[in-house]
């Protein structure tokens, strides 16, 4: 099976990489280098798809986006090329080859009044991301696809030097400084192992339509991060309530995005609770750093 991952140097994509590394795999990306040893150096912006077009694929995962919240809403033409127009370009590539699309998308296609939302619930965007995000999945579907939302993905390899929220955390508590973390603002955490080894059953298993592979706890900021402290062995106290109000955002977020995963634990490789997710974080770093 040929698997071309676009976006394959991000947080998600190096461990989707892995993920499929028995498969011949091919990592798209342009600047953060992924583990592959066949790797395309593209700007999908160009919106040339050829050189994916000329691999052949049997499967196309899409993993590249612009998910800087607030970017996408301070520069929307950019966020709707980045994450609609390079989306029906490669949907048309996974067309012509025949090719299975998986498009990687997020809980931010819910506006977040209730949370604990299912695969067949109404996406209803605050903002231009979610909207982007919502509008690429639309284009996916038009051929053989399957939309794969996620949320808060963190793990142990950042991406383009980036810290996930976790990293972040850590280094944060771990030199002994307070950290001011949201109270009100609900998601499902996914450890990014987890989501790539969930993501690969399912394309073995020839899912289609949209699948939720998260995080089982639907939990907040604050709460996590308190899980976090102690995962780590780190001071509690330094962890801080904030609340949504007060952040300087630009781009409007929903305040419970979680997702709904009960199809996802049919799966043999389930979604992880926030205390696995952190106990598996804990042991990968502890493997880099021997």
């Amino acid at each position: 099976m040929r698997v071309v991952v676009t976006g394959a140097g991000g947080l998600l994509g190096k461990r989707i990489v892995q993920a499929f590394k028995n498969e011949e795999v091919i990592g798209v990306y342009n600047r953060s280098e992924p583990e592959t040893s066949r790797h395309l150096i593209m700007d999908l912006s160009a919106l040339n798809m050829k050189p994916i077009e000329d691999l052949s694929p049997d499967v196309i995962i899409h993993a590249a986006a612009l998910t800087d919240v607030d970017r996408c809403e301070r520069e929307p033409q950019l966020a709707r090329l980045m994450n609609v127009e390079v989306t029906r370009e490669i949907a048309k590539v996974a067309g012509k080859s025949n090719a299975l699309l998986v498009y990687i998308s997020t809980d931010y296609v819910f506006d977040g009044n209730r949370g604990n939302y299912s695969e067949e619930d109404e996406p209803n965007p605050v903002n231009v991301y979610g909207l982007t995000k919502l509008e690429g999945e639309k284009v996916a579907r038009e051929v053989d696809s399957l939309v794969v939302r996620t949320s808060t993905p963190y793990g142990s390899n950042p991406a383009s030097g980036k810290d996930n929220f976790a990293l972040w955390l850590l280094k944060k508590l771990r030199a002994g400084e307070p950290v001011n973390v949201l109270v009100d603002q609900i998601t499902s955490p996914t450890l990014n192992t987890n989501f790539a080894l969930m993501l690969k059953e399912s394309v073995e298993k020839g899912v289609r339509g949209v699948l939720h592979l998260a995080g089982k706890s639907q939990i907040s900021r604050y709460n996590f991060s308190l899980s976090l402290a102690r995962t780590f062995g780190l001071d509690e106290r330094l962890v801080r309530p904030a609340y949504s109000r007060d952040m300087k955002w630009l781009a409007r977020r929903p305040l419970n995005s979680s997702l709904n995963v009960d199809r996802a634990m049919l799966l043999g490789h389930k979604p992880m609770t926030a205390e696995e997710g952190l106990m598996e974080l804990r042991r990968e770093l502890e493997g880099e750093a021997r």
